[in-house]
């Protein structure tokens, strides 16, 4: 004969009493914890965020490519814009690539900005190994 409960569901296992422990409540839920430990979470990672653009990011040297033009078997010509600190120059770094995407040719610039000037828009010629598909700047950092 078995013993059924009234306040069990059907279909669930009734075990004797006394025979296996008390048994546990439903978990209780700490949603307290798990929000802090979100906040302490998201908190370290825009720390990482800001400490890496502060060491590799400098929006004091940002380089477009303009045009590339006067592509030959021999050359491609890049014309560049830079924004750099007022008045100030900056190191750039130019290569170009073949259809491939091999390196052809890479060489580095010094633009130098006018008093009272950010932007400084320069052209120049690289010479390369093989025929070039595209010429780019790579970065720009300010001069050592």
């Amino acid at each position: 004969m078995t013993e059924t409960h009234a306040t069990l569901p059907p279909g669930a296992p009734a075990f004797p009493p006394g025979r296996y422990g008390r048994r546990r409540e439903r978990g209780r839920r700490r949603p307290l914890l798990a929000a802090l430990l979100v906040i302490a979470l998201v908190a370290a990672l825009s720390l990482v965020a800001v400490r890496l653009y502060r060491q590799y990011g400098d929006p004091n040297y940002d380089a477009q490519v303009i045009t590339y033009t006067g592509i030959t078997d021999s050359q491609v010509l890049v014309d560049f814009q830079v924004t750099v600190p007022e008045g100030g120059s900056a190191v750039c770094l130019l290569r170009a690539r073949n259809r491939d995407g091999a390196e052809v040719a890479r060489e580095e610039v010094t633009v130098t900005a006018r008093p009272g000037q950010r932007q400084v828009t320069a052209q120049h010629r690289l010479v390369t190994s093989a025929r070039p598909f595209i010429g780019e700047v790579v970065r720009c950092r300010p001069p050592a």
